[in-house]
């Protein structure tokens, strides 16, 4: 049997039309990013009038989601001071985000890549990433 083990471009289309919706919803222009299994951007969406800084941002949160399996939430967590992972955001050639708007995209319960958002407040980016990812 021939399962695919990463998002395909319909993947990720679908994935950003629906952070799209959610983020047209709360009237926050963001900047979208999928990424596959391998951390390799798949496509990427910047909304009209979404801040240009905010597109490395959001390539680079679903990049740490995958690259940790977790969402870039839960690592913000653990990476501060006195944690296990503090000093983690220099790593990766500074790639690492430790905060919200990046979640892992999953399939059958394996994770196949992840969603960035970045371009609002961090609940925003939260959310957004939450309803990208639920798309899949």
């Amino acid at each position: 049997m021939n399962e695919q083990q990463t998002v395909s471009l319909a993947d990720a289309k679908r994935v950003l039309a629906a952070g799209e919706a959610q983020a047209t919803e709360i009237g926050q222009p963001m900047n979208i990013a999928v990424v596959d299994a391998g951390g390799n951007l798949v496509a990427h969406v910047r909304m009209d009038g979404a801040w240009l800084g905010s597109i490395d941002i959001a390539i680079n949160k679903a990049y740490t989601a995958r690259a940790f399996d977790l969402s870039t939430a839960d690592l913000a967590e653990q990476a501060q001071p006195g944690q296990q992972f503090y000093g983690i955001a220099a790593s990766n050639d500074n790639r690492i985000m430790i905060f919200a708007g990046g979640i892992p995209l999953q399939r059958d319960g394996r994770i196949v890549g992840a969603v960035g958002v970045s371009g609002g407040e961090g609940e925003q980016d939260k959310a957004v990433a939450e309803a990208a990812a639920a798309a899949l």
